[in-house]
């Protein structure tokens, strides 16, 4: 038996994984690297290792570090998490070499799926050598690996042995494999995916479908289970085509098959050997925990003859720290609160019910919706859990990704699921930098994602504009930001209400202007917007009745930006900081940063075109290329591999060529 388990990854999974040891009696040690000495899943552990360091090349891509702390710590077995790692065949060999229990597959069956480009030998598909126009567009993706690192659709074919290049040194980065490949890009299907399990003892579940469409930068964003609208027999062949696979690799362990769909067809992507981010969904509705599952099978446990039969629908989104309407930019900062579903953010699994494993009913036909109806006498309860890496008070740095959690609902039916999802994240306590809980709930509410026919992974493409358009409450949400603030100065400062009327008061933020004015009985009167008085006002709670109807605001202050409800709002500094103006044509860096890339030959003195990339930065999991804005000649060049850089950091001068002619 098991008795102490190390988890060679971090963040939300390492402490997910955490969770269910300590439900099962078993100890946990983690590693980290330099950058996580004070991370959420370091204080969860019962011990902890230092990889020295703070990139991922030098700490947990480390697999004979990682090997040594488990031996130092006293840990019987190795769990890979996701990322990193976790399908490293030579890894797994190594566990197995230091006499420790490998909690995955055998190295063989990763070595057979883990590589795409073998995965698809395996299963007889050849990828493209030899790209014509007529094949394009084309998807160059990475051999090993996830999380759509590596990974570009190309168009033109002159772009495609660049493309290539950047695949490969972002999947060597990530993966420690710059292996790359080119296959036929099938736009906007629907990515399909089915969970599997199997012993050693040759069982292997099918435990169901999920639907995965919604991605950005070919990341996940939101899944859900089952795969709505998917035709039976459809789905028949998917969980066929999965076991086939998992068989004939020997596979142990839990693992995904990923497909894409379109026009009723199914194509194979590739089989993720280790478990995926989206796992809880399949949790949720077949009423299992995956990873005590994987401990029991690597303790050589037996597998029953069918899996258990699943019920209800359930809904992931992942809440990220990044801008989704700046290019998705990830950000950093302190995250002071993450409360959702009135808890306060933690590692592992939180649940709004008790931890229990609830009985499977009889699943009925499927609704149009996609949900699975449940009987009245069987109804289960609408349920959210949340597996988050961080808690209040971290701090979000540059080296890692950008996930601060997951929050998953359960509940009878596809659209009960999507309703309290979307609830649930509109009224989390999220303070902090930039998230993408904006995108999340207009994603959750719009018209293409609340009817299954329309699902496909053009989603964001089509929609991102009209999802990140600021919501009409924020006008009101600044209101009660400005009479807040009014508030909280009189309470530290005193003040009150003159004879003689002075002009009102102004507090912009962002494109929101406030006029306000004190008033003889202590209050506010608003002159802009128009059509709001103020009900209540303290520093921290507004009450304002907006066209006969009252609504109630928190408001929460955190140096220059002010938290209402799910709003984030900047104040708009009065006058401009001189020191904030640039030269025409200067390049900033977006995020904070390191520079991975510069173009070759690129020095000042250069002739640059309109368009072509100058270096790329790298920060939480992500590459960003930085182009030249127009052409011209390159007058200035701060940017060096290596060079870690803030947000707003001057990279580069371009002086256009309208500029040099004036000159």
């Amino acid at each position: 038996m098991i008795q102490s388990v190390l988890v060679a990854n971090r963040g939300e999974i390492a402490c997910r994984v955490f969770r269910t040891c300590r439900e099962l009696g078993i100890a946990t040690v983690a590693v980290y690297s330099d950058a996580d000495a004070a991370a959420l899943h370091v204080r969860e552990a019962d011990a902890a290792v230092r990889l020295p360091g703070a990139t991922p090349a030098e700490t947990y891509l480390r697999g004979d570090l990682v090997v040594k702390a488990a031996l130092a710590a006293g840990a019987d077995a190795v769990h890979p998490g996701y990322g990193f790692l976790s399908e490293n065949a030579d890894f797994a060999r190594a566990v197995e070499d230091a006499g420790l229990v490998w909690i995955g597959p055998p190295p063989g069956a990763i070595e057979a799926m883990a590589s795409k480009t073998r995965a698809k030998e395996l299963l007889g598909i050849a990828p493209l050598v030899d790209v014509t126009e007529a094949d394009l567009p084309v998807l160059v993706k990475a051999a090993s690996g996830g999380g759509g690192r590596g990974m570009r659709i190309v168009r033109d074919l002159a772009a495609l042995p660049g493309e290539l290049a950047a695949a490969s040194a972002e999947a060597a980065s990530a993966f420690g494999d710059g292996e790359v490949f080119v296959e036929p890009y099938v736009e906007n299907g629907r990515h399909v995916e089915v969970q599997v399990l199997a012993d050693g003892q040759g069982t292997v579940w099918a435990l169901g479908t999920r639907d995965c469409s919604l991605q950005r930068r070919h990341q996940k964003v939101i899944e859900e289970a089952p795969a709505p609208g998917l035709p039976p027999e459809l789905a028949d062949e998917l969980y066929e085509r999965s076991v086939a696979a998992a068989k004939a690799v020997g596979y142990v362990g839990a693992g995904t098959v990923e497909f894409l769909v379109a026009d009723g067809r199914a194509h194979f992507l590739e089989m993720n050997t280790r478990l995926q981010v989206e796992h809880p969904v399949t949790e949720e509705v077949y009423g299992v925990d995956l990873v005590a599952l994987q401990i029991a099978v690597a303790e050589g446990a037996r597998l029953p003859a069918d899996p258990p039969t699943p019920s209800g629908h359930a809904i992931e989104a992942r809440l990220y720290a990044e801008d989704p309407a700046a290019g998705w930019t990830p950000q950093t900062g302190v995250l002071h609160a993450l409360e959702i579903a009135g808890r306060v953010g933690a590692g592992g699994m939180e649940r709004a019910r008790p931890q229990g494993r609830r009985s499977v009913v009889p699943t009925l036909p499927q609704t149009p919706s996609g949900g699975t109806p449940i009987a009245p006498a069987e109804r289960l309860p609408t349920t959210v859990r949340v597996d988050a890496g961080y808690a209040s008070g971290d701090s979000i740095g540059v080296h890692y990704d950008a996930m601060l959690a997951k929050v998953v609902v359960h509940a009878p039916t596809r659209a009960e699921a999507v309703r309290k999802l979307a609830h649930a994240l509109e009224r989390a306590r999220i303070h902090g930098p930039v998230t993408n809980r904006g995108l999340l709930v207009a994603s959750l509410r719009h018209p293409d994602f609340q009817d299954p026919g329309r699902l496909d992974t053009g989603f964001y493409e089509r929609n991102l504009d009209a999802l990140t358009r600021p919501h009409d409450g924020e006008a009101y949400a600044a209101v009660a930001a400005a009479l807040a603030e009014a508030e909280g100065r009189r309470g530290r400062f005193g003040g009150g209400w003159r004879n003689v009327r002075s002009q009102d008061q102004v507090t912009t933020y962002g494109a929101h202007e406030v006029r306000y004015r004190p008033t003889r009985d202590g209050g506010h009167t608003v002159t802009a917007p128009e059509g709001v008085r103020p009900v209540s006002v303290t520093p921290d709670r507004v009450r304002l009745e907006v066209d006969g109807v009252v609504r109630d605001f928190e408001v929460a202050r955190h140096g220059d930006t002010v938290f209402v409800g799910p709003h984030r709002l900047t104040v708009r500094p009065r006058f401009p900081d001189p020191r904030e103006q640039t030269a025409p044509g200067s390049l900033l860096a977006p995020m904070p940063g390191t520079v991975v890339r510069v173009a070759e030959g690129l020095a000042p003195g250069a002739r640059v075109t309109a368009g072509q990339p100058l270096l790329w930065l790298e920060a939480m999991k992500m590459e960003h290329r930085v182009t030249a804005p127009a052409s011209g000649t390159l007058t200035v060049l701060h940017a060096a591999p290596g060079r870690q850089v803030e947000v707003g950091a001057l990279l580069a001068v371009v002086q256009t060529d309208a500029q040099e002619d004036q000159a």
